[in-house]
């Protein structure tokens, strides 16, 4: 076993994911698992924004809607488990690295998958996975080279039968610990992108998290962004010093309104966040001034200002 400290994945880095939804979800009664939402949000679009990087997509699940364009698949037969699902997956990516992740994790981040991808290409292991609080492996929040992956699920398909799993030749009820046992791995702490919806009591504590003060806003605004299918980072500062400086310096209302302007103004002008923070510059600088005007002078401070096209002192009268 290895122990890694994780850092930011180079961007170049090329790779396909297979999301595995297709689960029985037994502890929440059979429920739509990755339907269900937390921040607004179903379970399995959290993931895909989490990957949306990846050259390919799989899901292996019935189809339905998504947030983005992903390849369907479908173990067989149906319900046959996690090794079978991913064997059903695998066979349609094509990179080298492949991120395999479960469609139940509320907490996994585009950072997440970038350090798991950084810890494979600069370490000589065969897949990087996170362990949970309690330091439990977690196989599906990992990436694999896929040629270890392939090579074990071959071997697991030509085994003899395993007791109370499988008949010969088939994946069939395997769990995922008799693929991962084979493998050289590198773990990688992390108790809360690890962390799975696996029960009701678990989806609470989820829903109760992103709201905490210092979640909630980050949350919010992804969740408009993913709604609205809106790709784009923007300094969340600026814009609530903005709508601050309207807020007092004009009216309330002015606030929302004056940051829809803003985006709106960017949005012509077809800018990335640089024209955003341009354009909350320009109308933070004019509520200033409006507030300005509404600031009593006193003494010498009174003195009437003179209009940008009145003439100077010196003009002929």
């Amino acid at each position: 076993m290895t122990a890694y400290e994780p850092s930011d994945a180079a961007p170049g880095d090329a790779y396909d994911a297979v999301v595995l939804a297709g689960g029985a979800a037994r502890r929440l009664g059979g429920a739509d698992k990755p339907g269900l939402r937390v921040g607004g949000r179903a379970l399995l679009d959290r993931v895909l924004t989490a990957c949306a990087a990846a050259r390919t997509t799989v899901v292996v699940a019935d189809p339905r809607p998504t947030p983005r364009p992903v390849r369907w698949a479908r173990e067989d037969p149906p319900g046959a488990g996690p090794v079978a699902a991913l064997d059903a997956g695998l066979r349609h990516t094509t990179a080298d690295t492949v991120v395999v992740l479960s469609a139940d994790l509320p907490f996994l981040e585009t950072a997440t998958v970038r350090r798991l991808l950084t810890a494979l290409r600069t370490g000589g292991s065969e897949g990087v996975l996170l362990t949970d609080a309690d330091g439990r492996d977690q196989p599906l929040v990992a990436a694999y080279r896929a040629s270890a992956l392939r090579r074990e699920l071959t071997a697991l398909t030509s085994a003899a039968p395993i007791s109370g799993f499988t008949a010969s030749g088939s994946l069939t009820g395997l769990p995922l610990r008799r693929l991962t046992a084979a493998l050289d791995l590198t773990r990688v702490p992390d108790p809360v992108a690890s962390f799975d919806c696996d029960t009701w009591d678990d989806l609470a504590i989820a829903r109760a998290r992103i709201r905490e003060h210092g979640h909630v806003l980050d949350e919010w605004i992804s969740a408009v962004k993913d709604e609205l299918g809106i790709d784009l980072d923007v300094d969340t500062g600026i814009l609530l010093d903005l709508a601050r400086d309207a807020a007092h310096g004009v009216a309330r209302p002015a606030a929302p309104l004056t940051t829809f302007l803003v985006g709106y103004a960017a949005a012509q002008g077809k800018g990335g966040p640089e024209a955003v923070a341009e354009a909350a510059r320009k109308a933070a600088a004019l509520a200033l001034r409006w507030a300005d005007e509404n600031t009593p002078r006193t003494g010498s401070d009174a003195k009437p200002e003179t209009p940008s096209d009145a003439p100077g002192p010196d003009a002929a009268g």
